[in-house]
């Protein structure tokens, strides 16, 4: 049986646990799955002391990361999490060990902020990289020679992962989970973790709504919010401004004015968005799809998709949803959890 892959996990004060505990549990289901220790985790701080997570828990780790550092074992994968300790007083002490640890790993990941480490350290100069959007623009100003893409879930750049914020840590841990063990075992892993379908790295962090700015006016603020549950509705200027109680004229120039979009756009980001969703998550076909959406006509959807995406809806549906005949958990899954009360999956 080949040893485990030791993953260590770099901890420090101000942490967000998510950002621990939702990689390092990927991992944990993996062994459990696989029915062999195919990991081995590791907790390490800055000073091998029990630290104070974002939030008040505490929590004990392993080793300090000097000793492991200075050890002549090596370490498969480095995982330095995120939180708002990463630009705190003690990051200092995690920036100073991280080359070393680097360089006997075979490989280096963070989670969401924990990106500014690795960048404070040197080790992301040269590599395309991302992070939590709201300190992307940090990330990019402080080091320029680091390559920021601020809309992807996880970038990965030869021996360097990195993720975006809170939750993009376990599609990370996912995408890390298949390429070392296959796909077959990732998929299973993040159907019992309840993950409808891994994200591809590729995809955005942002929804249509975020994208947009808020308007300032409530009732066309009203409509912004109204709209992505009634996409296949009449959706013209004229029913829309007759919702917000407004001149045709007036209502698309405040729009757009508060906005940064015409209606038009701002639906269409809402469509294709939603058709996303749905290429994901159901088998519908692609012209119940479009319907769905508010396209009359499946090559409606098509031209659209291919103008904004530069791919077709079918050849997104096969990029970016797991193996069609993967079916529902496992006989092996459920018998992991028969018995134990204690779980809910």
């Amino acid at each position: 049986m080949p040893a485990p892959r030791p993953i260590v996990f770099v901890a420090y004060e101000g942490m967000q646990l998510i950002e621990l505990a939702g990689p390092m549990d990927v991992f944990v289901f993996a062994n459990t799955l696989a029915r062999e220790p195919l990991y081995e985790l590791i907790t390490a701080s800055p000073q091998g002391r029990p630290i104070k997570a974002d939030g008040g828990l505490t929590l004990s780790v392993e080793h300090s990361l000097r000793d492991l550092a200075e050890s002549t074992d090596d370490i498969d994968t480095l995982v330095v999490v995120g939180g708002f300790g990463a630009v705190g007083a003690g990051s200092a002490d995690v920036v100073r060990e991280l080359p070393a640890l680097a360089r006997k790993s075979r490989r280096v990941t963070s989670v969401c902020a924990g990106a500014l480490l690795l960048a404070a350290s040197g080790l992301l100069d040269g590599y395309r990289a991302t992070t939590h959007w709201g300190t992307a623009e940090h990330l990019a100003r402080t080091y320029p020679r680091v390559t920021v893409e601020p809309d992807s879930i996880y970038v990965h750049d030869r021996n360097r992962w990195t993720s975006a914020g809170v939750s993009a840590g376990i599609d990370l841990a996912l995408a890390l989970l298949e390429d070392d063990m296959g796909r077959e075992l990732a998929q299973e892993v993040a159907r019992a973790f309840v993950v409808f379908t891994r994200r591809s790295g590729g995809q955005t962090q942002f929804s249509a709504q975020l994208r947009a700015d808020p308007a300032r006016t409530p009732a066309i603020r009203a409509v912004q919010q109204w709209l992505p549950d009634h996409l296949a509705q009449d959706l013209t200027i004229a029913t829309l401004a007759h919702r917000a109680g407004m001149s045709e004229r007036n209502f698309a120039r405040t729009f757009r004015a508060e906005t940064g979009s015409t209606p038009a756009a701002f639906i269409e980001d809402l469509r294709i968005e939603a058709a996303r969703r749905l290429l994901e998550s159901t088998d519908l076909t692609i012209t119940a799809i479009a319907r769905t959406i508010g396209y009359r006509h499946p090559e409606t959807l098509h031209r659209v998709f291919t103008r904004r995406l530069a791919t077709t809806p079918d050849r997104y549906r096969q990029h970016f949803t797991p193996n069609q005949d993967q079916g529902a958990p496992t006989d092996r899954i459920r018998a992991d959890f028969d018995g134990a009360s204690s779980l809910i999956l």
